[in-house]
């Protein structure tokens, strides 16, 4: 999954900023902005693509014991006899939601703080690191709700009493989630395992 995520990401940032350069002209954008929308494109495309995959990997890992699935090919088969191609699409629109503006904001962030961070020379790394990592802590901060409702609606379908939680609440879409998320644990909820990630 990470390996055909980056090829997408990276070939569709790269052919966006091209494309915006090519389009504007002399009149380009200013780098922020042309990294936001590159960025945000590229994260869209991407996830988008390999939303299957990303689907698999968090019910695999929401398993217990007592195995969901027997094998990757088996829950292909599984899910799309039993939730049809719809199935490996839940919560995409969370997915998606939350990846363009996480890519937007870490592209656009990450080349606003790589000059002035740049030159400086730091103990295990370079401030070009430094601006890598503020920039990551900021949009993932930012975007983190949408990722942990991408998650719980992954894992809704008729295997979600299945998982190691046996209790998992039914969702559906994104703001119906989000509501119930706030109602039963408060707006502390939406981030819950922040510190983890």
């Amino acid at each position: 999954m990470y390996v055909a995520y980056s090829a997408i990401q990276f070939t569709t940032y790269r052919t966006v900023a091209r494309g915006l350069q090519t389009t504007f002209g002399e009149h380009r954008l200013p780098a922020s902005a042309e990294s936001f929308i590159a960025g945000a494109c590229a994260g869209g495309v991407a996830t988008t693509a390999t939303y299957p995959l990303d689907l698999l990997r968090t019910r695999f890992a929401a398993q217990g014991n007592d195995k969901v699935y027997a094998s990757l090919l088996s829950s292909v088969r599984d899910i799309a006899r039993h939730e049809g191609p719809r199935g490996f699409f839940r919560g995409v629109g969370a997915g998606v939601g939350q990846i363009v503006p996480y890519m937007g904001i870490f592209f656009a962030t990450y080349e606003t703080l790589r000059l002035p961070l740049g030159g400086l020379r730091l103990p295990f790394s370079t401030g070009d690191a430094l601006a890598g990592v503020i920039a990551s802590v900021i949009a993932k901060t930012t975007i983190f709700p949408l990722d942990l409702i991408r998650k719980r609606l992954q894992v809704q379908g008729p295997t979600r009493s299945m998982y190691i939680n046996k209790n998992i609440p039914v969702y559906k879409g994104v703001f119906s989630t989000m509501g119930m998320i706030v109602k039963a644990e408060g707006v502390r909820g939406l981030y819950r395992g922040l510190t983890v990630r």
